[in-house]
């Protein structure tokens, strides 16, 4: 089934005249893993942020087959203020609310979907310690758990990894796989992890302002673009 279909969609931000993204067109799959690579600057956040509302098209259409509910998405990122004053059970609790709910406690099962959040992506231990206070991968692990908690059918990612050292890294991609792998959960993500996009992906998208490859890891291995190694 098809989650979401971008149709030639261009992306320019005011009083700029080029397109940060021009042209761009791909869809996602139900349960498919894809990564966007490409230079910084080549559009990936531009196109992220044009996927989830938070930047205007210039042209062109993004249709979702899925409702507002049903996807979750997570930013690079930045380290949270120490006197946030958010516990980590409360921050994955809050990744239960909807935009069609509003209610003004939590139900027994946001919070059996919050335990269980917390033990697949081993905050357990934390749950009761302020979120700024964790170090930057116990952080993302607790961001991506509150998405988890929204049961989402899609993840859209931002360079999730960025700032991170390379075994946290690997743990936030193992993760990952397992949630595509066990929960059939579709992951759309930018990322400039050469290694782990060739560990994981089973699609990869080539940027640069528009899509110059979109094809499957080993074709991609095999293309020279965009970091892939030509071979043979």
């Amino acid at each position: 089934m098809e989650l979401l279909k971008l149709e030639q969609v261009s992306i320019a931000y005011d009083n700029e005249r080029d397109f940060a993204v021009e042209d761009v067109s791909f869809s996602v799959g139900e349960g498919e893993y894809i990564c966007l690579i490409g230079s910084n600057g080549s559009g990936k956040s531009t196109l992220m942020k044009g996927i989830i509302g938070l930047v205007p098209l210039s042209a062109g259409k993004i249709t979702s087959h899925i409702g507002r509910n049903e996807y979750a998405y997570l930013s690079q990122y930045h380290l949270i203020d120490k006197n946030f004053p958010a516990t980590v059970n409360e921050v994955i609790l809050s990744g239960t609310q909807r935009s069609d709910r509003r209610l003004p406690f939590y139900t027994k099962e946001d919070k059996r979907m919050a335990a269980r959040s917390m033990e697949m992506f081993g905050v357990t231990q934390f749950k009761d310690r302020r979120i700024g206070n964790l170090s930057g991968g116990q952080q993302q692990r607790v961001l991506l758990a509150r998405a988890f908690c929204r049961q989402p059918r899609l993840l859209i990612l931002d360079e999730p990894c960025a700032g991170l050292d390379p075994v946290i890294t690997r743990e936030f991609y193992e993760i990952l796989d397992r949630l595509n792998k066990k929960e059939h959960i579709a992951i759309l993500m930018a990322s400039h992890d050469m290694e782990q996009v060739e560990n994981y992906a089973g699609r990869v998208i080539v940027m640069n302002q528009t899509v110059e490859f979109d094809g499957s890891c080993t074709a991609w291995k095999n293309s020279g673009i965009g970091g892939g190694e030509r071979r043979g």
